[in-house]
């Protein structure tokens, strides 16, 4: 457990104003873990007022904690039966973030192992979270109709989440020059879901009078054929990837791109969009009631089974420079709000 001090402490360091401390022995009993992870997890042990074995929760809790304090789980993990049962006991409010419930709505998405332990959570959340905190409308009510057939709904509250953006330009990115033509965008980890198979049969049928499209992701799971496709391309292929650029050098390309592309199968948000509206870039995504409810009318919108609707939007953007949706006007959600309604229903 950490304290004021050492929560401020710990935010110091998070944003680069401190160094974290060499990382101790029992951080590195794990294999193949992060570095900067087990260096935060030393820093953590250095500055707790109250530890314990993972038994002695419940105990810990009780001694150190009023009752009443309240529990925020934002991030689907320790979302364990000791965990829950423990803040429970020491008559802890707990409130739990679902992010969505697509693990369970589209299981051929997941990676292998996966779905069972989620559903597994999100029981134990239906049976003991005292609220539910939701980023949408719409993970609001594909959940509870899950929750609904297990038994116990907990209360819920939405609350949309904020987007961190930048105005720094910088000249180039790691993977050299912008292209000097109007370019289209797609941002995301390459996973069946984000349906990146999409375009790249969209850019086959434009053949040499495709547009460059730059795919920016780490590739994920379960995505054989697309990551063969990629592997594939020829050298003067107008499709590019690429995996490791920084946030800022991200930012960059999107910003400066004809319009970021989104034909995601399901989201539980979507803050890709969101991110390239806030920069003042054209947005088209797969026509899903998430993305209306949080993108308005900002975005144009096209179901992914219309591929000639997708093929002329695309067509009619790359006419226009790439600055043309510099003119965006998006007021989206902020962190600030999103805080407030929290706090305020929590």
């Amino acid at each position: 457990m950490l304290d004021r001090d050492g929560l401020r402490a710990f935010s110091l360091r998070l944003n680069g104003d401190d160094t974290w401390p060499d990382a101790q022995l029992l951080s590195r009993l794990a294999k193949r873990r992060d570095a900067l992870v087990m260096q935060a997890e030393t820093f953590v042990r250095q500055h707790a007022n109250s530890r314990c074995l993972p038994n002695g929760l419940r105990r810990m809790l009780a001694r150190r904690m009023p009752d009443g304090f309240k529990y925020f789980n934002v991030g689907h993990s320790n979302l364990t039966e000791r965990v829950l049962r423990s803040v429970q006991i020491a008559g802890g409010d707990i409130s739990v973030m679902v992010h969505d419930v697509i693990p369970l709505e589209y299981p051929e998405f997941q990676r292998p192992g996966t779905v069972k332990p989620f559903e597994r959570k999100l029981r134990r959340v239906s049976k003991t979270a005292n609220r539910i905190i939701y980023n949408s409308s719409d993970t609001q009510m594909r959940t509870e109709a899950i929750m609904s057939r297990w038994g116990s709904v907990p209360m819920g509250i939405v609350a949309h989440l904020g987007a961190i953006t930048s105005s720094t330009e910088i000249e180039s990115v790691p993977s050299g020059p912008l292209p000097d033509q109007p370019y289209f965008i797609a941002v995301g980890t390459i996973e069946p879901r984000k349906n990146h198979g999409f375009l790249l049969d969209l850019w086959e049928k434009m053949g040499p009078e495709a547009p460059p499209l730059l795919i920016c992701g780490r590739r994920g799971w379960n995505n054989e054929d697309v990551f063969s496709r990629l592997d594939h391309l020829p050298p003067q292929s107008a499709v590019k990837e690429h995996s490791n650029l920084s946030d800022q050098a991200l930012m960059t390309l999107v910003r400066n791109s004809a319009g970021l592309l989104f034909p995601s199968h399901a989201e539980g948000y979507g803050l890709p969009p969101i991110e390239a509206l806030s920069l003042g870039t054209r947005v088209l995504c797969n026509d899903l009631p998430v993305l209306r409810e949080v993108l308005g009318t900002s975005a144009s919108f096209a179901p992914v089974l219309d591929a000639d609707l997708w093929l002329k939007t695309i067509k009619n953007w790359q006419k226009t420079s790439s600055a043309a949706g510099s003119d965006v006007i998006f007021d989206g959600p902020t962190w600030a709000d999103h805080f407030k309604t929290v706090l305020r229903l929590t």
